[in-house]
C-alpha cells in the first residue's frame, strides 16, 4: 500500500527547511551543556518553526492564509539567522560553520520570497 504524500513534502522550499534542520540539530549538539535550555533550545525551536509554517500554510484553503504562514516561516528564518550569528559570537560555531548556514538561509529566504509571491499571484487572478 502506497503512503500518500501531502502537498508540503513536494515543496523544495520545505525539504530544504527539513535538511536545514536536521544540521541544526547535528551543530547544536556541540554546544555547551549550559546552553542545553538557552540559545540551543532557541536554534532548534526556530528552524523546527520554518518547516512547520510551510507545512501548516499547504493546508490553509485561501492563498492570503497560505502566503501569512509563508511570512511566519521567513521570521523564523530570520529569527535562525539572529542566533546563529549570537552562537557564532559565543564561540559556539565557527566561522566556516557560520558562512555554510548562512548561505542555506540565504537560499531559503529566496525560495520563501518565491513561494509568497506565487501564493499572492493567485489572489490577483
Amino acid at each position: 500500500m502506497a503512503e500518500h504524500i501531502f502537498s508540503f513534502e513536494k515543496l523544495e522550499v520545505w525539504k530544504d527547511a527539513r535538511i536545514l534542520t536536521k544540521e541544526i540539530y547535528m551543530l547544536t549538539k556541540i554546544f555547551p551543556t549550559e546552553e542545553k535550555y538557552g540559545l540551543c533550545q532557541q536554534i532548534r525551536r526556530s528552524s523546527v518553526s520554518i518547516c512547520s509554517n510551510i507545512a501548516e500554510g499547504t493546508s490553509r484553503a485561501s492563498a492570503k492564509d497560505q502566503a501569512h504562514f509563508t511570512t511566519m516561516a521567513f521570521g523564523s528564518l530570520m529569527e535562525l539567522l539572529n542566533q546563529i550569528i549570537i552562537a557564532f559570537d559565543l564561540d559556539y560555531l565557527n566561522e566556516k560553520q557560520l558562512n555554510n548556514l548562512r548561505n542555506r538561509i540565504q537560499s531559503l529566504s529566496v525560495k520563501l520570497s518565491n513561494l509568497k509571491k506565487s501564493q499572492l499571484s493567485r489572489l490577483k487572478t
